[in-house]
């Protein structure tokens, strides 16, 4: 019962003005400055899915069952800054451990990419210098997504989605 919506153009949450020119290519993820850190998140939203790892081998599956918090329309945590009191097990993706957690980041993301030491994608807001590339690419999971409130947890497996969508 996944909701389609066009999108609007949505103004960019984060701020990304005042940041070091190309940051992102000189400076390593561990000595990027908190508001570099924040502007490296793409909006995609994927990172907010629910999803599934198979204990024997590490793989994850995402599913289009979001967070509670996330807002379809924008992709965005609609109580970010707050968002561990309400998701208790938020995961808040940090320097000190991203070397743990970059396997189950989309393989989109911006924090995995330069863990990995590899490149941001053209549509990546810090490259085409606005937030609506990710959703123009079809990258996002704008309108793409089923509240977990909807999903009983035992029928996320009939909601995984291919990675990278």
């Amino acid at each position: 019962m996944s909701r389609r919506r066009t999108g609007k153009p949505q103004t960019d949450p984060i701020p990304r003005e005042g940041l070091r020119d190309r940051f992102w290519e000189r400076v390593p993820l561990a000595n990027m400055a908190p508001k570099e850190w924040e502007a490296l998140c793409d909006g995609c939203g994927k990172c907010c899915l629910n999803k599934l790892e198979d204990p024997d081998t590490a793989e994850i599956a995402f599913t289009d069952v979001a967070c509670r918090l996330l807002d379809d329309e924008t992709c965005r945590c609609a109580q970010y800054e707050i968002r561990k009191q309400f998701v208790p097990d938020c995961v808040v993706l940090t320097p000190a451990n991203i070397a743990e957690i970059a396997y189950w980041m989309p393989q989109t993301c911006a924090y995995r990419l330069l863990f990995e030491g590899k490149a941001l994608y053209d549509w990546h807001p810090l490259i085409s210098g606005t937030a609506e590339t990710v959703h123009e690419a079809g990258i996002s999971m704008r309108g793409r997504t089923v509240s977990e409130f909807d999903v009983d947890e035992e029928e996320w497996e009939d909601h995984i989605i291919e990675e990278p969508v």
